[in-house]
């Protein structure tokens, strides 16, 4: 018989699964390995710049996209170190959703600015001759290795994000009973 308080297929407190020590702690690692990966990524993009005689200087104000690759890493940061925080506060580990969307959204987030510094680093070394655009690895050589390091980086966060939006997935959906079969209903 169910309780009148708990909606159709959600669990009541009492039946609500444990979410595992491991997994917590894997949950723990991830997010605080989020921290400095987003740290150096920013330092190594913010501190990349190089000066070259005959084209000038290039740093990282130059290209809108390594903007945006900064500003993603610092809103993981500190979402990471937040989040961290507050999953080891009992009246918020058991808030699924809580974690569930920004770890989401934040997954998503970091998928464009991986893509889009991927590009950039692409047309760094490579150029892009149908559109007259010349490869600058070749007169910036410190720029693009450094870059090269951050874009690292910044996929390793991106990987770690990956893995805590299914971690959260898992939480969040793991408060609901698994969907009935509607053959099973008719026959009982």
């Amino acid at each position: 018989m169910r309780d009148n308080n708990t909606r159709e297929g959600e669990r009541t407190s009492k039946q609500q699964p444990q979410v595992p020590m491991s997994l917590k702690l894997v949950d723990t690692c991830l997010r605080l390995s989020v921290v400095p990966l987003s740290v150096a990524t920013i330092w190594l993009t913010v501190s990349n710049h190089q000066s070259n005689p005959d084209y000038g200087n290039l740093d990282y104000n130059s290209i809108m996209g390594l903007k945006y690759m900064v500003g993603v890493s610092a809103v993981c940061a500190i979402y990471a170190l937040l989040s961290t925080i507050s999953s080891w506060i009992a009246c918020l580990v058991s808030k699924a959703w809580l974690f569930f969307v920004p770890d989401q959204v934040l997954a998503y987030l970091m998928t464009t600015s991986v893509a889009g510094a991927t590009e950039i680093v692409y047309l760094l070394n490579k150029g892009d001759k149908p559109v007259t655009w010349s490869e600058v690895c070749s007169s910036y050589p410190h720029f693009c290795s450094k870059l090269t390091i951050a874009l690292g980086l910044h996929v390793f966060v991106l990987f770690a994000f990956l893995f805590l939006s299914v971690i959260s997935a898992y939480r969040a959906f793991s408060l609901f009973d698994p969907p009935c079969d509607p053959q099973t209903n008719n026959n009982a």
